[in-house]
């Protein structure tokens, strides 16, 4: 049996998905001994443990110039000691390109369900990946594992799955007839999609699967070899999903090179060089808006970028204003901030915010927040397991440093006890009030667990700001709170010019900085935070060609 005739029942499920929007998940989220074995967590973790310290001698790319690896684990302040095989930038591009003419006359169907049969693999190494994504980003265990495992694979197969709707779209062979009276013309016509080259993809250090496999994976299964440059700081999760591709690859006579990784460090860095050279024609990036940008620039490449933003919550009016504070500062602690679609700036009528029981002023708001975050990082059971660690420590400075800001700091940073490692390097969210005239300390992303407050006139007000950032500065993510049918649809409304989606009115167990695999579009690619979407058809139908080619039929 065929890997594509295999995985074509899940193929057709992710398919049917990316119409239905629905919710779908092809791999369970909870890291269940009854859906993983009773033994999945352990020995996940040993095998971590057990690549502290050591090369990585899992990839088969041969003869590195040399072995490197700088990563550290925020939890324990300590180097991991992994190093990993380095090689100069012509050899990868070299392999690369080799490798391009033997994957782009793979048919689609085939690379579909090698790659397929990829994430079935990496499945079984859901925890080992849970383990490398804590000791070198901070998120908290069961983040890990399920941004790093199972929501990452699920991006990747709906990029997988959208490459092989579009590449299926149209017939790659047909008898065109054309009626001209006495006689017809006749044209055996055929299509061929034709990859745009050799892709590279340039990873992030907060979360470096759930970034980067959905680029990976439109562009493998569009006929792309893929070179792989993760963020030094966090290599080994993507070394990890690299491997298994490779493996698969080599299981079925496929050159592992269709995918390679590449490692530098942050004094030697080889991204821009990998990124200007004339071979690389599709290029995957998450990280800051200044790169970003510099990517987007350049000439005769598909570029696809998630930058940052300024990410808001507008406040005008709620059901229940506990759920909703207690709600939003869970959004703000949860990994220290330190998410694309974390909220940042909230805003709050001078008037204060409409409720049931009576209007909540905007101090009682604050107050309300400053209380929730505070029960809950001071709550043994949850707060160093929802904070996590810092992965860098410029950002437990920035959070240090809000009094420079300007505006009232309601509550200072400070760290916490994390009662598995005393050393994490932990920082409990900020909250400073500004007003609304104070506009230019807080339009750019202050990344990192802080929150502030900004006054405004009225709604109007919030959702003018709001917009103004999201068009100016980019947001991913924005929140609302309100129980008039016309101030939603006005918000809706005006975010939507924006490119920005609202998330209205989120309380318990669902918050805004989620988002999920088959049904949201994470960045819409419609303002300055990024230029593509995980994952709409844009995404992949720019990383190939349509080529017709036709002659007369013969008699």
């Amino acid at each position: 049996m065929s890997l594509y005739s295999k995985h074509k029942d899940i193929l057709d499920k992710a398919v049917k998905a990316l119409h239905e929007r629905t919710f779908f998940a092809a791999y369970p989220e909870h890291p269940s001994p009854s859906t993983y074995g009773e033994t999945a967590d352990a020995d996940g973790r040993k095998k971590f443990q057990a690549s502290v310290g050591k090369k990585f001698e899992e990839l088969k790319q041969d003869n590195p110039k040399s072995w490197i690896g700088v990563e550290e684990s925020p939890y324990m302040q300590t180097p991991l000691n992994i190093q990993y095989p380095a090689f100069g930038v012509e050899t990868l591009v070299e392999r690369g390109l080799t490798a391009f003419n033997t994957w782009r006359k793979v048919d689609v169907n085939d690379r579909a369900g090698i790659l397929v049969e990829s994430l079935e693999r990496i499945k079984e190494r859901f925890f080992e990946i849970a383990y490398a994504t804590m000791h070198t980003t901070g998120q908290g265990y069961m983040m890990a594992f399920q941004a790093s495992g199972p929501h990452a694979a699920d991006r990747a197969l709906e990029a997988i799955a959208a490459g092989y709707e579009e590449l299926n779209r149209f017939p790659k062979n047909v008898v065109w007839d054309k009626p001209m009276g006495k006689f017809n013309i006749t044209l055996d016509k055929q299509w061929r999609a034709v990859p745009k080259g050799l892709g590279l993809v340039i990873g992030c250090s907060t979360f470096p699967t759930w970034n980067s496999v959905p680029g990976v994976y439109a562009s493998l299964v569009t006929g792309n070899p893929v070179i792989v440059k993760p963020h030094p700081g966090a290599i080994l999760p993507m070394a990890i999903f690299v491997a298994e591709i490779q493996n698969v690859l080599a299981e079925n006579n496929m050159d592992p090179n269709i995918c390679q990784l590449a490692v530098d460090t942050y004094d030697k860095t080889i991204t821009k060089e990998l990124a200007e050279h004339d071979a690389v024609k599709v290029i995957d990036f998450t990280g800051n808006s200044h790169f970003g940008s510099y990517l987007e620039g350049l000439s005769g490449k598909a570029v696809f970028t998630e930058k940052t933003g300024v990410n808001s919550v507008i406040l005008d009016s709620a059901e229940n204003i506990d759920k909703v504070a207690a709600n939003l500062a869970f959004s703000v602690t949860l990994y220290s901030g330190q998410m694309c679609t974390a909220p940042q700036n909230f805003y709050i009528p001078e008037g204060g915010i409409n409720t049931p029981d009576g209007n909540i002023s905007f101090d009682e708001f604050a107050a309300k927040l400053v209380e929730n975050i505070n029960g809950l990082v001071d709550n043994p059971k949850a707060g160093p397991y929802v904070l996590g660690a810092v992965q860098n420590k410029n950002t437990c400075e920035r959070v240090e440093s809000v009094g420079q800001l300007g505006g009232k700091v309601l509550l200072e940073s400070r760290s916490i006890e994390n009662p598995m490692f005393k050393d994490a390097r932990i920082a409990t969210p900020a909250v400073l009030t500004m007003d609304a005239a104070d506009k230019q300390k807080f339009s750019s992303e202050l990344f990192g667990p802080i929150a502030i407050l900004v006054k405004t006139k009225d709604t109007k007000e919030s959702v003018a700001l709001a917009k103004d950032m999201a068009i100016k500065h980019g947001a991913i993510s924005c929140g609302a709170y309100s129980t008039d049918a016309d101030t939603k649809e006005m918000i809706a409304d005006q975010m939507s010019l924006a490119a920005t989606p609202v998330s209205f009115n989120l309380v318990g167990g669902i918050y805004m900085n989620q988002n999920a695999g088959f049904s949201d579009f994470h960045v819409t690619g419609g303002n300055p935070a990024g230029n593509a979407s995980f994952t709409n058809p844009e995404y992949v139908i720019k990383r190939f060609t349509w080529v017709g080619h036709r002659e007369p039929v013969k008699a």
